[in-house]
């Protein structure tokens, strides 16, 4: 662990992840640099929903680590190597937990700290959504994640995001520190937390964990009827008979794209990677697509 310091940050220890200190050291009402995206609504792993459930200590299902964030940990000190050796300047420091000096709810775990900078280090299954390297065009959860950790350091120096896209693409990202950016965080998480402690629950929104939430608040099963309103059963008959129409449509697609692919092994468009097969035993196996383009 690291001796550094930083100008508004306290060290609270460094603790191995799914450990009981590491629980620990993030339970209760706080905010850390992993969840903000999730405060503000651009989390693709947590929804503000469940969130707010596991602030408030009622029941959510449980943690379960995706294969791409169980190769991001084991790739992360191989990751770290390489900023290294291409910036020698300074040394790569490991570090701990770390809270802010007054507001004792904002948390932060920088995976290293280089000089008075921070450096955050990601693995990346695809080029999908990672601009060139240097650029500004990262995932925007990353921003927030690194902007949180900025602020609750005090470490305004421009961050570095390091990133390894399978299986050999190793690209580096600057961040700059934008206060404004930083209020708005802060202003989003306090808010946040004055709803938890006023139990007032953030909308169901269609994310696969806030259902995954809701059916862990069940406990037991009673017999009997519970009357819906009739705009929600509405909803739900389009709902269904939108996802039968849509199962149709994406079946037809991928069978057009596949005719099209023939033998070969990706589907491209204008430079986009849109879907690639494997293929066992001569005959296709699967056909995958790569992450779904973002919204404009």
């Amino acid at each position: 662990m690291t001796t550094a310091t930083a100008p508004d940050g306290v060290l609270l220890g460094s603790f191995t992840p799914g450990t009981p200190e590491w629980d620990e050291a993030r339970k209760g009402l706080c905010i850390t640099a992993t969840e903000i995206a999730a405060v503000v609504g651009l989390s693709p792993w947590t929804s503000k929903f469940t969130l707010w459930h596991k602030k408030a200590g009622l029941p959510t299902a449980p943690f379960e680590p995706s294969p791409e964030m169980k190769w991001g940990s084991r790739f992360e000190d191989d990751v770290a190597e390489e900023f290294a050796e291409r910036h020698p300047e300074h040394p790569l420091l490991h570090t701990g937990t770390w809270r802010h000096r007054d507001r004792h709810w904002q948390r932060a775990t920088p995976d290293r700290l280089w000089d008075d900078s921070i450096v955050e280090i990601k693995t990346a299954a695809n080029a999908e959504g990672w601009g060139p390297d240097g650029s500004d065009e990262f995932p925007v959860h990353y921003r927030c994640q690194v902007t949180w950790q900025q602020d609750t350091l005090g470490l305004h120096e421009p961050a570095h995001l390091a990133v390894l896209i399978l299986p050999y693409d190793y690209r580096e990202y600057v961040i700059e520190y934008d206060p404004d950016d930083a209020r708005i965080l802060r202003d989003a998480a306090e808010r946040f937390l004055d709803d938890v402690r006023q139990g007032n629950r953030p909308p169901i929104d269609g994310a696969t964990d806030t259902y995954q939430t809701i059916r862990a608040q069940a406990d037991g099963l009673e017999d009997r009827d519970v009357e819906i309103p009739a705009d929600l059963v509405a909803r739900w008959d389009d709902a269904y008979e939108a996802l039968a129409k849509a199962s149709a449509d994406l079946t037809q697609v991928r069978g057009e794209v596949l005719d099209l692919m023939g033998n070969a092994k990706r589907a491209v468009c204008e430079g986009r990677r849109i879907a690639y097969r494997t293929v066992r035993d001569g005959h296709t196996y699967s056909l995958n697509p790569y992450q779904q383009k973002e919204a404009a």
